[in-house]
């Protein structure tokens, strides 16, 4: 759900470093553009590779969630023993297939390729595509680290609502960045296909940004203190 945005939110959103760092990671790739020469598809192959960088990190919320509430006696062994792995396995082979679907439709050349093969197609689309993933990488580790660990939020983690939250993230985005990635492969103005693939991954970044920044608030309404709140 996209929030009410107004002047305030956005302030509040951006004053945590954390919103500043995840913009900049989401504008990379214009640079990409400008001084490597990417076109739709390394693009759309990094959008997916940071997919699995966020089921890495929901299966890292999930456990360690799960692992300091079970320590507390507040859920039993089977939300983190049965759920973490099922959610390795289930949203593994959901990226997988959505992959080939990715792939297709970039390199119709590349047919039906295993994971490895289409974890290689991926990396080779464009020019040190691997250094923009290991700031995708950088940028969410830095998010558990500070946000999820240091700020609480591992108490206070539901482990089915972790599991899910990634699978309504791939739909929303990349619904959108597929037909971004139409009217690039399919106009005169490649270019400006690729900068609008862009923008919408980075109105989904900021969009992000004001819902953690709402959850915050409501967590402050119902009477948590700052200091154990997410800022």
């Amino acid at each position: 759900m996209i929030p009410k945005i107004s002047p305030s939110l956005i302030a509040r959103a951006y004053a945590d470093p954390l919103s500043w760092l995840n913009l900049a990671v989401d504008l990379l790739p214009i640079w990409a553009i400008f001084q490597f020469g990417w076109g739709a598809t390394p693009l759309v192959a990094l959008y997916w590779l940071e997919n699995l960088v966020i089921g890495l990190f929901a299966a890292a919320r999930m456990a360690a969630g799960g692992l300091t509430q079970l320590g507390k006696g507040m859920i039993s062994g089977a939300g983190v023993f049965f759920l973490v792995p099922f959610f390795i396995v289930h949203y593994g082979a959901f990226c997988f297939g959505h992959g080939i679907f990715i792939a297709s439709f970039a390199s119709p050349e590349i047919g039906f390729p295993n994971p490895a093969e289409l974890l290689g197609w991926a990396l080779t689309t464009g020019p040190h595509i691997a250094w923009f993933l290991a700031a995708i990488f950088a940028a969410n580790l830095a998010v558990f680290l500070i946000h999820f660990i240091g700020r609480g939020e591992i108490a206070r983690a539901n482990v089915a609502a972790e599991m899910a939250a990634p699978y309504g993230r791939i739909v929303t985005l990349h619904l959108a960045i597929i037909l971004g990635a139409m009217f690039a492969f399919g106009t005169d103005e490649p270019l400006m296909g690729v900068l609008l693939l862009i923008l919408i991954r980075v109105a989904f970044g900021i969009i992000l940004s004001l819902r953690l920044r709402i959850k915050r608030d409501r967590q402050l309404a119902e009477g948590m203190t700052p200091e154990s709140a997410p800022l």
